[in-house]
């Protein structure tokens, strides 16, 4: 079931979504050469409870899943797409890594990612950064009322397939706000004018997923996704509020 969101609903998840665009910009400088997984979770830990935020990842138990996220942030590193689990695995020269965090502001969730270089790294992973968050800022001019989840999804996998890169299947954007996953699916791909229209008051995170060779993923043990052939991936993703005259980015 889809639910809009009301006048006061947006005025808490403004003051969410401001919680967790400030924490990514310092994750975003945090994440150098040397540092762990675990750190980073534990600056985001300490973060978001002294901004008066709740982590929305910790102790998340989704359907299908096989026990509760052990961290306050999924760190995916290389050919980890999403979900990754803040390790002691400590960053290296020419990783690259999505940083990817959701914040519970008295009841209300915005989820966010970015993917950043660590030190010198490849031309392509450069790139394929660059690529996947042009992606994301196309599939949100694409948010006006009165458009469709199909023009988000074709106008991200267009920017991708151009590109020469690869949208990965299986894994999607999705409504939020009143919890961190809700209705509607929001597809990295799809047809102009199919699906879902947009209406005000729907919250949505759009999140493209993009690797470098193959679209197909594979599951590991811990519940993180990676590509199948090990080539590597970037992840960004805004909560944005579709308004009366277009959308507002409320993690930006």
């Amino acid at each position: 079931m889809i639910r809009l969101k009301n006048t006061k609903d947006i005025s808490e998840l403004r003051i969410s979504g401001k919680i967790l665009s400030s924490l990514l910009k310092i994750l975003r400088k945090k994440a150098q050469v040397g540092v762990s997984l675990k750190e980073l979770d534990s600056m985001a830990y300490d973060f978001i409870y002294e901004a008066g935020g709740e982590p929305a990842f910790l102790g998340y138990h989704p359907e299908g899943s096989i026990g509760k996220f052990p961290g306050s942030i999924c760190v995916s590193v290389n050919d980890v797409i999403v979900h990754g689990i803040p390790t002691r695995y400590r960053l290296k020269e020419g990783d690259i890594v999505s940083l990817d965090a959701g914040v519970r502001y008295n009841g209300y969730y915005t989820d966010s990612a970015i993917t950043v270089g660590i030190g010198k790294i490849s031309k392509e992973g450069e790139r394929l950064i660059k690529i996947t968050k042009i992606a994301l800022e196309r599939g949100i001019r694409e948010c006006m009322p009165g458009n469709t989840l199909g023009d988000i999804g074709y106008a991200i996998h267009h920017t991708v397939k151009k590109a020469g890169f690869h949208v990965v299947r299986g894994l999607t954007g999705h409504g939020v706000g009143f919890e961190i996953h809700e209705d509607p699916v929001v597809n990295n791909y799809g047809k102009r004018g199919e699906g879902m229209k947009l209406e005000p008051g729907l919250v949505i995170a759009i999140e493209p997923m993009v690797s470098t060779k193959s679209p197909h993923i594979v599951q590991r043990d811990d519940d993180s996704f990676r590509t199948h052939d090990g080539s590597i991936a970037a992840h960004f993703e805004h909560t944005v509020l579709i308004t009366e005259t277009g959308v507002e980015i409320l993690t930006l």
